[in-house]
Order: structure tokens, then C-alpha cells, then sequence
């Protein structure tokens, strides 16, 4: 217990300034963490700098070799030397450091690369020769002219040569080279009318394109939607909702896809604050919260998501990597994503996402035996005689076979066998189905294994999940009376008193009217304590002090909170299950058109309570194609 700390020198050290070698490679350990990094801050430099072109190449992960050409505005041999200087930039003025509107602006990137690796740069301006400058571990080379069209070439050779140290903390090339694409791919949704080409050119040569996104015309939306479809994949934007909302100066638009196209993990959400690609806490929050009623636990929604404010409402220089921001008022922030998204998700109705669909097609291929594959044929229109022959072998019969004649291969009939085979044309449905096919889930045809309802459409079937579809029906049905009618309160004969810190009692106090809007009723009891004298009677018995210590870890960590909420709907969730139509049950036509119509009215009604999706639909020509008619 008596042993010196080892980090406590018993000898005073004297304080003396650091050189600037020194300076720049602490510094560097800050901005430039791994290859990303570096990739990322020279790319948001050409994004700075007007380049609507954009080609970076790596070598080994980045580790041995970064280039990032572009076209930009260049810059002139007097930049130089300058552009590697600390604290250096063309970007603000150190006047304002709220009005941020680029990318970069402490001019800290091309200093902390060339303090670390070997970092040559080639650039021309307009009107302006070519030149040359190199960086090698801090020292700075002469400029030296070059050949060059226009715009800046950076190379960045053996990143960290000069702190060793931090190559043992790289991962695998492959890792390295994952994180380099994901940083590109997050930039190149941020300007989707600049073109990326992302090359590994390890071993030499020209390389293998790894990643190529051309520059998207078009508006805004128009542009962004392309440039989703080649990143995340056209199956997103076909299942993804348009985002547009304003509110007090907050401006969110972007893409957000249905609650039935999720993922395991939370690897497909791209969120970006005034342009720029960000991992904010309260954000990500924020989205979880919107699809919090729409999927379980274990899936993440998938969306991107652009919010946009007068910089002066943000803070960006609250991360040495910019990746976090600040809001100056994060609850109107939150409030705009949730309520954007829930409003857009409303809206969808009851659609679900067409991969269900593509999934269902894909098990329903048929089956090949050992047969080797071969494409099917359609055979020649058969003959006038040959179909008569047909129609008269299908024809019911006094006997278990055809009548005489009807076995020649459609070459001859036997006298009268037209007049006494010929099938009568069918008769049309009734005015009532062809109603109901008009509807977009259709008409329901049939019953399946007393759980799955199947309905015809105009242009093909539907199948429907009857226990999932009345379950989310029945979930809305519930959460609407509650809404109008609020959630009713239980009075506890004897106060539950929660002994807090002051300031935790506080923040409670302050939600107080919204937790009494949910049937949790708190007033204050002395100095740190607050009395529970009502609580939600849809949860029955309550910890009162778990509760309200719940409540309080995600006011701490969000700012919001929506625990108590979240415990009410889950109580509505279960009611709806056990309320709802079980697997099982026989329903009468009459029943099955209903929940169809009802289905079409409610907004939601494409997945359950848990995400899953409640109907798949098939098209005529799938099905047709599985049996090999187109």
C-alpha cells in the first residue's frame, strides 16, 4: 500500500517548451488516428476547395501509400508552403468560429500528415504555374515546379514512419482499406454532384477499382436518391420514404426506409449535420426513438439523413475528428426527427418492403432434380383439331375416360363431340369481387393452414399473416383511444416517497406535466425526494423508484426522455397480442375482406409489433416466370 506511484517522479522536472516537431506529432495523434482519417481530411479539402472530380488510391491499406487527386481550385506555389503550416487556412478568419460552412477550418490536416509520414503535394491555380512541395517527418523541402493541368495532386507515403509506435495499433490491411471505403462512401453521399473513384493499388500498376460513384444530376432530391441507389443499394431507395420537414429554422430531408427493410446492426445509418458526415449521439438517439414502435430490439432502421441549420445553431468544434456536434437547442433537434420520420412512416400505410416479396420468390424456385438446367421453351401454338381433342379429354364424361375418337392426337373427332364435349365460358365473378380486386390487398380467396389469408389482385396475390395483421391493427386501435382519451391514472393509497440528489429531483420536477400526460403523477417532498402519488394503471404494481431512476439515466444521457412511454406501448403491444385473431381460427370470407380493408385504413399495418412483415405480395409475372410461361 506504501509503494510509490511510478507515474510520480520524486525528483521535480523542470518545465520547458516542447520543439515543434514534437507539437505536430501530438497534434497528429489527435486528427490522425488511421488511414481513414487521413483519406477524410484530404478528401474534405478537395470537397473545400470547389473539386467535382475526386480519385483517391491506397496502397496496403493506406498504410504505404494515400493519393487524392482532384479538380479543384488549386492552389499556388506561395500557398505552398503555408498549406502545411499549423493553424494555418483559406477557410475562416479566426473571427467567427460558429459561421463554419466548409468542412475544414482549423488547419491542422496537411501539418499532421507531413509530421508523420511523407506527404508530397503538386497543385496549380488558375493563372498560375504548377509546383511541388514535400514534407518528410515535420521537414519542409524547397517548392520546386511541376507538371500539372489544374487542380492538386497529395500523396502521402509510409503514414506514421515517423511515430513507429502507432503502426502496432493499425489493424489488418483489409480492415484498414474497409474503413477507408466507408469514409468515402459517407463523403460521397454528402456531395452527390462530385464524382468518386476509390482504387487499391497495392502491387502496383493501375490497380483495382474498389469504388465508383459518378456525379449525379438532377435536383437535390433528384441527385441524392441516384447517388443512395449506387452506395447503399436500389433496393433501399425502392423501400425508402422521402424526408422533408421544417421546423423553427431546422430543415431534415433525406431518405428513411420502411420498418420492413432493416438490418442486424446499426452499420446503415448515415446521418450528416449542414453537409457534413456526422456520428452524433443525440441524432442516432433520435432515429432509434422514431422506429422504437415499428421493429424489436435486435433490428436497426436504415436511413439517411441530412439536417440542415443556420451554422450559428451548431457547434462542430467539439471533436478533434468533427465527427460529434453540438446543438444549441437539442430538443427541437430531436423533436424534428421524430416527428419527421413517424409522420413519413404513417403515411406509407400499410406498405411493406418489396425484399419480402424478392425472399418469398427466391424459396419458391422450382425444383431442378438432377436434371441438367436448361432454358424452357415455349412449344408452337397448337391446332384448331388438336385443341378440340384437348378440350374433349378434359371434359367431364359419363365414364372415367374420354368418349371415343377423342384419342386420335387432335387429328379426327368422332361425329357430334364438338356439341356434346365443349366446355361453357366461365362465368364472370360477381360485382362484389371484382369490387374488391379494385382494392389494392384485393379480394380474399382462400384460406391457408387456418393462419394465412390469400387474396386475389388485379395484378397478381397477396398473402397475409392474420394473427400479425389484426395485432398491429388491434396496437393502433388501442394507441389511438389513448391518445384521445389519455392514460389512465392509478391513485396510490399511500404516496411512494423516491429519495433523490437535489439536482436529480429537479430534473424530474421539470417533467412533471409530461409524465402526468402518461398517468405518472410526481410532486416534490422536501428538499431531494419527490412523492409518486398516481402511476399508469395499464402497468399494474410499479417500482416507483426504478422508474423514476430509469426516467433520469435517459434524461442524463439524451436529454428526453421516453422510457415510460415505451413501457405503456409494450403493455399495449401485449393487450393487442392477446387480443387479436389467433393462428388457428377459421375465418369466414366475409371476415377475411374486412381485415383486408382495414389493413388498407390504418397506417402502420405493413409489419407487426415486432418489425416482421404482415403481408408479401406476388405478381402475375413472378408467378408466371416460376413456371416457366415468360
Amino acid at each position: 500500500m506504501n509503494a510509490p506511484d511510478p507515474n510520480i517522479s520524486a525528483v521535480r522536472a523542470a518545465i520547458r517548451p516542447l520543439d515543434e516537431a514534437a507539437i505536430n506529432r501530438i497534434a497528429a495523434g489527435e486528427v490522425v488516428e488511421r488511414p481513414a482519417s487521413a483519406v477524410k481530411e484530404l478528401v474534405e479539402n478537395a470537397l473545400d476547395a470547389g473539386a467535382t472530380r475526386i480519385d483517391v488510391a491506397y496502397a496496403d491499406g493506406g498504410k504505404t501509400l494515400i493519393r487524392v487527386t482532384d479538380d479543384g481550385h488549386g492552389m499556388t506555389p506561395d500557398d505552398l508552403p503555408l498549406a502545411v503550416a499549423r493553424h494555418a487556412t483559406s477557410k475562416i478568419d479566426g473571427s467567427d468560429l460558429l459561421n463554419i460552412a466548409s468542412f475544414g477550418f482549423r488547419g491542422e490536416a496537411l501539418a499532421s500528415l507531413g509530421a508523420v509520414g511523407r506527404l508530397t503535394i503538386t497543385s496549380r491555380a488558375a493563372g498560375s504555374d504548377a509546383a511541388s512541395l514535400s514534407v518528410t517527418g515535420g521537414r519542409m523541402a524547397a517548392v520546386r515546379p511541376a507538371a500539372l493541368s489544374r487542380g492538386t495532386v497529395i500523396e502521402l507515403r509510409d503514414l506514421f514512419y515517423a511515430t513507429p509506435a502507432r503502426l502496432k495499433f493499425l489493424r489488418t490491411d483489409r480492415a484498414e482499406a474497409q474503413a477507408i471505403g466507408e469514409v468515402l462512401r459517407r463523403l460521397a453521399m454528402a456531395a452527390p454532384h462530385a464524382g468518386f473513384t476509390l482504387c487499391d493499388v497495392s502491387g502496383g500498376g493501375e490497380g483495382r477499382v474498389v469504388f465508383r460513384a459518378d456525379a449525379e444530376t438532377g435536383d437535390m432530391f433528384d441527385a441524392l436518391r441516384g447517388r443512395l441507389a449506387a452506395i447503399i443499394g436500389a433496393e433501399f431507395t425502392e423501400n425508402a420514404l422521402p424526408i422533408e420537414a421544417e421546423r423553427d429554422g431546422l430543415r431534415l430531408t433525406g431518405y428513411a426506409a420502411l420498418p420492413t427493410y432493416s438490418r442486424g446492426a446499426a452499420v446503415s445509418q448515415y446521418l450528416f449535420v449542414n453537409g457534413r458526415p456526422v456520428r452524433d449521439k443525440l441524432l442516432i438517439g433520435a432515429l432509434r426513438a422514431a422506429y422504437a414502435d415499428f421493429l424489436s430490439r435486435d433490428r436497426h432502421p436504415v436511413a439517411a439523413l441530412f439536417l440542415d441549420c443556420d451554422p450559428q445553431r451548431v457547434d462542430v468544434n467539439v471533436h478533434p475528428a468533427k465527427a460529434e456536434v453540438r446543438f444549441r437547442e437539442p430538443g427541437l433537434a430531436r423533436g424534428l426527427v421524430v416527428s419527421a420520420l413517424r409522420h413519413a412512416l404513417a403515411g406509407a400505410g400499410h406498405r411493406a418492403s418489396s425484399t419480402v416479396s424478392g425472399a418469398m420468390l427466391g424459396a419458391m424456385r422450382p425444383e431442378a432434380g438432377n436434371a441438367p438446367p436448361r432454358a424452357y421453351q415455349m412449344p408452337q401454338r397448337p391446332s384448331a383439331g388438336a385443341l378440340q381433342a384437348a378440350r374433349i379429354a378434359q371434359a367431364p364424361g359419363q365414364g372415367d375416360y374420354a368418349p371415343a375418337g377423342a384419342g386420335q392426337a387432335g387429328l379426327g373427332l368422332a361425329e357430334g363431340a364438338s356439341s356434346r364435349f365443349d366446355l361453357p365460358d366461365a362465368a364472370p365473378n360477381d360485382s362484389a369481387d371484382i369490387a374488391a380486386q379494385a382494392y389494392p390487398l384485393g379480394a380474399a380467396r382462400a384460406q391457408l393452414h387456418e393462419n394465412y389469408i390469400v387474396a386475389q389482385t388485379e395484378t397478381g396475390l397477396v398473402i397475409v399473416d392474420q394473427h400479425a395483421a389484426h395485432e398491429r391493427l388491434v396496437y393502433e386501435r388501442l394507441k389511438r383511444q389513448a391518445a384521445e382519451n389519455g392514460v389512465r391514472a392509478q391513485a396510490l393509497l399511500i404516496p411512494e416517497i423516491v429519495e433523490l440528489s437535489t439536482e436529480e429531483a429537479g430534473q424530474l420536477l421539470e417533467k412533471a406535466d409530461d409524465l402526468a400526460e402518461l398517468g405518472l403523477v410526481i410532486e416534490p417532498f422536501g428538499p431531494g425526494a419527490v412523492a409518486v402519488r398516481e402511476t399508469p394503471a395499464l402497468l399494474g404494481v410499479v417500482d416507483a423508484e426504478a422508474l423514476l431512476r430509469d426516467i433520469l439515466d435517459e434524461l442524463a444521457d439524451m436529454g428526453e426522455t421516453g422510457t415510460l412511454r415505451a413501457r405503456i406501448d409494450a403493455v399495449l403491444s401485449r393487450m393487442a397480442c392477446h387480443g387479436s385473431v389467433r393462428s388457428g381460427r377459421r375465418m369466414r370470407a366475409d371476415e377475411m375482406n374486412a381485415l383486408l380493408r382495414e389493413m388498407e385504413a390504418t397506417p402502420h399495418s405493413g409489419q407487426c409489433n415486432h418489425g416482421r412483415p404482415t403481408w408479401v405480395a406476388l405478381d402475375l409475372a413472378d408467378i408466371e416466370r416460376l413456371f416457366g410461361r415468360r
